[in-house]
């Protein structure tokens, strides 16, 4: 019986396999985690030496396949947030949406960081650890400043809102700086929109076509994912091993509790605000959720994240494309979350007392750190350090969090990426569709 149900089975997996970029994710994650305990440390079979220069060439598809990504990102990043913008059809509904879309994303922010103040406070996680075994066990030196410290002021905020419109779009296309590339964006849009339809039509054809040239670049890279996911884990795996892991077990199931919460909240939006069935939504969801844990890049995930809410979910192109592009740069709650449960748990490490205003003061940094933060793999432990030094916990602390860093990268940027497709839903209930569309339907 257990031969016969097996061979039944066994052409299923299969087919999930060789059909479904999901299950091909999921198995180079369980092959990457099984070689990376091979060549970790803790087997000893494998030389320190020879295990980084394996682990080295088993990335080489991961860092192929996060530079085609970044070589195509700022153009479809570009047309497809004026394209979504121009199908809203009026500059009222785009103020409209706009509006929306911008106070939903600082409200599940605020959410985020409640959620974390709360899991750090329950749970307390730095209680459990000891600093100096752990910095022993990473074989790191307790004096060594491995992140640059970056000074937060709010004085500084007023100059920083004036940068954020670019002086010249060309510099900040060539520097990737995404805020800037997204506000020219809007005020290209808002033009197009204002312009009679013959002038704007071949602006409007030249943005269609980028936007087909980069999805079909994407599409190439996306064979790639299984084998970056593979490479990545095993590289992971092999450099941190799993004695450092289950060392700081409390401080990441915390913020995997945080996370998985925040997962909850989204669900709660999906069902009751949205009216979407909960099961076969996040069904459609799967393919871009393991695509973003095992990338750890927003931006990444961003073009299967489009395709997966106008073609399995139904969401009117208007909303996906302006909503998804938007949110990969300022929607990051998962990011925040972990931010203060970092901060929380460094603070709790090195005993150090936070009282409300500084608590209130590290939520507002986070909040303003996360919103435009890169939406790259690494990105948030520099950012982190900015959210220490307004705190006063001391940044040197970070180096405890470094090792296992990119496992949490990779589950925060799974819930940032479904915090994006959530809001898709929501705003998909309220924005009416295009004139253009109905007539073609």
């Amino acid at each position: 019986m257990v031969i016969q149900s097996f061979k039944s089975i066994t052409p299923q997996v299969t087919y999930l396999i060789k059909k479904k970029l999901w299950a091909q994710v999921l198995v180079g994650l369980f092959l990457g985690l099984l070689l990376g305990v091979f060549l970790g440390p803790e087997t000893g079979i494998v030389e320190k030496d020879t295990s980084g220069i394996i682990t080295t060439w088993l990335s080489i598809p991961a860092h192929l396949f996060l530079k085609i990504i970044q070589m195509i990102i700022i153009p479809l990043i570009f047309a497809s947030i004026i394209r979504g913008l121009l199908s809203s059809g009026s500059v009222e509904q785009l103020r409209t949406m706009g509006i929306s879309v911008a106070i939903y994303f600082i409200v599940t922010t605020v959410i985020a960081l409640g959620i974390g103040v709360f899991v750090a406070t329950t749970i307390m996680p730095g209680n459990f650890v000891d600093s100096e075994s752990i910095l022993a066990s990473l074989e790191i030196d307790g004096t060594e400043q491995l992140v640059e410290n970056v000074e937060f002021n709010f004085l500084d905020i007023p100059e920083h809102i004036i940068g954020i419109i670019p002086s010249n779009p060309l510099t900040s296309f060539m520097s990737g700086e995404m805020l800037s590339i997204i506000i020219f964006a809007l005020f290209v849009a808002v033009a197009l929109i204002s312009l009679p339809e013959k002038k704007s039509e071949p602006i409007t054809d030249l943005l269609e076509s980028v936007q087909e040239i980069t999805m079909k670049v994407v599409s190439w890279a996306m064979r790639l994912a299984p084998f970056a996911a593979f490479g990545l884990m095993a590289d992971i795996v092999s450099k941190v091993g799993l004695d450092a892991l289950v060392g700081l077990g409390a401080y990441m199931g915390t913020v995997v509790i945080g996370l998985f919460i925040m997962m909850l909240v989204y669900i709660i939006i999906i069902k009751v605000f949205a009216n979407r069935p909960i099961i076969s939504t996040l069904k459609m969801m799967k393919d871009p959720l393991l695509l973003a844990f095992s990338t750890s890049s927003s931006a990444a995930v961003m073009p299967v994240s489009i395709k997966t809410a106008e073609e399995k979910m139904k969401v009117k192109p208007a909303v996906s494309q302006f909503v998804i592009p938007l949110g990969a740069t300022i929607n990051m709650n998962g990011t925040a979350l972990y931010q203060i449960v970092a901060v929380f748990f460094l603070a709790q490490l090195f005993s150090i007392e936070l009282g409300t205003t500084t608590i209130i003061l590290i939520a507002v940094t986070a909040l303003m750190a996360s919103i435009g933060a890169p939406s790259a793999p690494g990105a948030g432990i520099v950012i982190l350090s900015s959210i220490l030094l307004a705190a006063g916990v001391p940044v040197i602390g970070i180096v405890l969090l470094l090792g296992v860093d990119r496992i949490l990268d990779m589950t925060r940027t799974m819930v940032n990426v479904g915090g994006d497709l959530t809001a898709c839903l929501l705003f998909d209930k309220r924005i009416k569709p295009d004139k253009k569309d109905t007539d073609e339907t």
